[in-house]
């Protein structure tokens, strides 16, 4: 890649950055969800939403099947959506395609999959850039490695942020729900 290139991608990221910091709430931010459609977080008005940066070759990825369970037990209260990244270790390698497939046919995932985003570095996703800035419960700063959770409350604000070992179905997340 050359330096203009570089230049470029640097420039791009900071612009991106800064707008996503006017952001109030999640609801101005929408996502490419696995099949290629727009997704508002509008949408999601009125409900938690609980965002988690998945991996298909992760030691974290039997989590698909506790997010699926939390989504089928507590999809009323809850909209569960994996943002598969490929930041850590390599270990989201496929395209969209091979990650909806390996998610249905391993785990029965039938929650919201997002196209694969960047969840840190100078390509972070904008939505990503906004959330590890908002403070919360938890903590806040970089996302440190895939199946981390942040759990956005029915405002559009961060609730909390959960570590990778904490698990979806963990009394810590459920209480919140």
């Amino acid at each position: 890649m050359s330096n203009n290139m570089k230049l470029y991608g640097l420039l791009f990221s900071i612009i991106m950055s800064s707008m996503a910091f006017t952001q109030t709430n999640i609801y101005g931010f929408s996502f490419k969800d696995i099949d290629g459609n727009m997704v508002s977080f509008e949408k999601f008005k009125g409900k938690k939403v609980l965002i988690v940066n998945t991996a298909s070759e992760c030691g974290f990825t039997p989590q698909y099947k506790e997010l699926q369970a939390l989504h089928e037990k507590h999809g009323d209260k809850v909209v569960v959506i994996g943002f598969p990244a490929n930041n850590f270790g390599e270990q989201e390698p496929g395209t969209e395609k091979d990650i909806a497939a390996f998610c249905e046919k391993n785990y029965g995932v039938t929650f919201l999959l997002a196209s694969k985003v960047s969840v840190k570095g100078a390509d972070i996703n904008e939505i990503f850039a906004w959330l590890i800035k908002q403070k919360n419960k938890s903590f806040t700063g970089d996302i440190k490695w895939n199946f981390e959770k942040i759990l956005i409350d029915e405002q559009g604000h961060v609730m909390a942020r959960f570590r990778s070992q904490t698990k979806p179905d963990s009394e810590k997340i459920i209480k919140l729900l």
